[in-house]
């Protein structure tokens, strides 16, 4: 696999993957949301690497991209690796684009129809980093705080019943 460290944030580069794949390979498929584009929201460094997801218009996912030489496990082509997060342990599948080099996915959502806007996927994006990098006593305090001050929660357990 083509391994490329990115120094700088990914997010230019996810998006010009993935606005690629959607004009080569999914432009007529069905189950594409015309209310949603693609966009690349809020990598971060993460253990010398960058998390963050990406939303399109067929498919939300959390991405690792190489921030670094060091740690990175490379997997090979659709190999998964679980990987651990203060949320629990997730799987990541391997793969690479030319824009991107080599970086590993998860998917989230698939297919997309349930979201009327981006604005929508991206709060669900967001959220959905928030859950991943709490852990779970955490959100759980969260959540009763939130309660006792009569606001929605955000915790990774409310979030993932609200689909």
């Amino acid at each position: 696999m083509n391994f490329r460290i990115h120094q700088d944030s990914p997010a230019d580069a996810v998006e010009g993957a993935f606005f690629r794949i959607q004009q080569e390979q999914m432009a007529d498929v069905p189950i594409l949301n015309p209310a949603l584009s693609v966009e690349a929201v809020d990598f971060q460094r993460w253990q010398g690497h960058w998390l963050g997801i990406v939303v399109t218009p067929w498919c939300m996912s959390m991405l690792l991209v190489p921030g670094s030489s060091e740690n990175w496990v490379s997997t090979g082509e659709n190999q998964r690796r679980f990987v651990r997060f203060p949320a629990g342990d997730f799987a990541f599948l391997g793969t690479e684009e030319a824009e991107l080099g080599e970086y590993q996915s998860c998917p989230l959502f698939s297919p997309m129809g349930q979201f009327s806007s981006q604005s929508e996927a991206t709060m669900t994006a967001r959220a959905s980093l928030v859950a991943l990098l709490t852990a779970p006593r955490q959100a759980a305090q969260a959540d009763k705080v939130e309660k006792a001050a009569g606001e929605p929660s955000l915790s990774r357990r409310r979030f993932l019943a609200l689909r």
